[in-house]
């Protein structure tokens, strides 16, 4: 018999969640009084949840929350990213045709490889060029906080992770502003400017806010487009777990990062399962819906455990890296929307 079915198993779980329940519902708490926020003030939630988070860091530093705000940050953060997966379904993106499919892998692609190869003239190696391009070029703090779990740790690696959600989350805002005026002054159709901004925003809830602000059709497009680069985030944390097994130096511990994540792996399959068409449409808004509140939940929590100065620390030449990584994915699909429109 299981050990979870007996009583000492379920009072081992018992005794976990009142360990846990605190921390967690500290978290909760953060999450919600973000979303109420940016529902009445314009205003991302993903960032004020992290700013809300940082604000209330003391929770996460010492007492009876810290076990709960660290399950959050990193357990409810995985389940969150592996439930991304219901919103990938190949069938409604391949209703964008092959070029343009291309055009999107291939600036998710180049942006990484940017990335990776200028990190160096701004001072950084290689672990920040590839959380920061990776999430530049595939969905902004969602892949963020998934490449971090790959990267071997080091004692900067959760001010690097801090730093880049709230850089990305900062930029994409203001893409969301400034794009939709760039696509009316360059003119573009509605197919254009939804894969312009489908195609270089960050973060999903931008970019739809981006392009239903053009009109439904551009919202559309974005939307698909955006899926495309969502759907990258698989393949990108696997080519990458076995070249950093390959080519990087192991870990003092001696303990490699995990292949495949378990969560990559279960967003996998719910990609598959929802192209195959065998999660109800109902059941497929419900588990959006539950990933969104557990990704902000656990950005309010990675935000309780970080310093705000020692965040700061990481630099303006930090900054100047992601403006660039952003102008750069802008730059490619620019040219491919010239080439193939």
């Amino acid at each position: 018999m299981p050990t979870w079915f007996t009583g000492t198993g379920f009072a081992t779980l018992k005794e976990q969640g009142r360990i846990l329940f605190p921390g967690i519902t500290v978290s909760v708490i953060v999450a919600v009084t973000a979303q109420f926020l940016a529902e009445h003030y314009a205003t991302p939630a993903m960032l004020m949840a992290l700013l809300l988070g940082i604000a209330v860091s003391f929770l996460g530093e010492e007492g009876r929350t810290v076990p709960g705000v660290a399950f959050s940050a990193r357990t409810l953060l995985r389940l969150g990213v592996a439930l991304l997966g219901v919103r990938v379904s190949m069938m409604l993106l391949a209703d964008l045709g092959l070029p343009l499919i291309a055009l999107t892998v291939a600036g998710v692609a180049a942006t990484i490889a940017f990335g990776l190869l200028v990190a160096r003239f701004f001072g950084h190696k290689w672990r920040f060029a590839l959380l920061t391009a990776g999430s530049v070029a595939i969905c902004g703090a969602s892949a963020a906080m998934a490449i971090a779990a790959i990267l071997p740790r080091d004692e900067r690696s959760e001010q690097r992770l801090i730093f880049t959600v709230m850089g990305v989350t900062v930029l994409s805002t203001v893409a969301m502003i400034a794009y939709p005026i760039l696509a009316r002054m360059l003119e573009f159709d509605p197919i254009q400017a939804g894969v312009f901004l489908g195609g270089t925003i960050h973060d999903v809830a931008q970019v739809v806010g981006a392009g239903f602000s053009i009109s439904e059709e551009t919202g559309d497009t974005a939307t698909l487009v955006k899926l495309i680069r969502v759907s990258m985030l698989a393949p990108v944390v696997l080519i990458a777990s076995l070249a950093i097994r390959r080519f990087a130096e192991p870990p003092s511990d001696g303990k490699r990062p995990p292949l495949l994540p378990g969560f990559v792996i279960a967003f996998i399959v719910l990609a598959a399962l929802n192209s195959a068409g065998l999660i109800p449409a109902a059941l497929e808004e419900l588990l959006s819906s539950l990933s969104r509140w557990l990704l902000l939940i656990a950005i309010a929590a990675v935000g309780m455990k970080s310093n705000l100065k020692q965040v700061l620390s990481v630099g303006g030449a930090a900054i100047a890296l992601l403006v660039t990584e952003t102008i750069f994915i802008a730059a490619v699909i620019l040219v491919g929307i010239s080439i193939l429109t």
